[in-house]
């Protein structure tokens, strides 16, 4: 599915870094090692290592992953990019300083909290944990996302499956937003920043 979403010249979300990210990047630490979670065709990946960061971005869909590969090569940036099934992620228990997780919102409930239990799992003690997510009405905005209310965010989920982190930012709130035409108009958005204890 996904490789047919990406096989277009454009870039289904843009080329532009997600605007939450952008936000709230200044809050990882320089140098970081940053895991970006279903990275798609890298936007937020060669971002974060145009920032100085060590990054490694994990995605699908290969051909998500090429146009990746290409952006950073544009961009003059190195980004260790891995062609994997989200579900079979390794999760290395501490070794991240921070993960980046926006809009994967294609993960059903089960799938879900193995995710965030491995993002959990994955980073460092003090490390940075930053979602952005869309809430159940994103269903009737139609603007992006799945047909599925189950697979959207509430600030209650959030801190549920984050139990104990330091809560840096939680907000949940519409705007507009326009990240190429995957994600355009009116949206309903979950923003969650959360450092882990330690």
């Amino acid at each position: 599915m996904w490789d047919d979403r990406y096989a277009g010249a454009s870039y289904l979300f843009g080329e532009a870094p997600n605007a939450f990210l952008d936000r709230e990047a200044h809050r990882i630490a320089p140098g970081a090692s940053v895991l970006a979670v279903a990275d798609g065709e890298g936007r937020n990946s060669v971002f974060l290592a145009g920032r100085g960061h060590r990054v490694t971005a994990m995605d699908s869909s290969r051909v998500g992953l090429d146009k990746a590969r290409a952006l950073a090569r544009r961009r003059g940036v190195s980004v260790d990019f891995h062609e994997a099934d989200i579900a079979d992620w390794p999760w290395e228990r501490a070794r991240y300083d921070a993960v980046a997780a926006i809009f994967i919102q294609f993960a059903p409930p089960a799938l879900r909290d193995r995710i965030f239990a491995g993002m959990a799992t994955t980073l460092r003690p003090g490390g940075l944990l930053l979602v952005q997510g869309y809430a159940p009405r994103q269903v009737e905005y139609g603007t992006g996302g799945p047909p599925a209310r189950e697979n959207m965010y509430t600030l209650d989920l959030l801190r549920r499956a984050f139990a104990g982190f330091e809560e840096l930012v939680a907000s949940d709130y519409d705007a507009e937003i326009h990240e190429g035409s995957g994600h355009s108009g009116r949206s309903a958005l979950i923003d969650y920043v959360a450092r882990r204890p330690g």
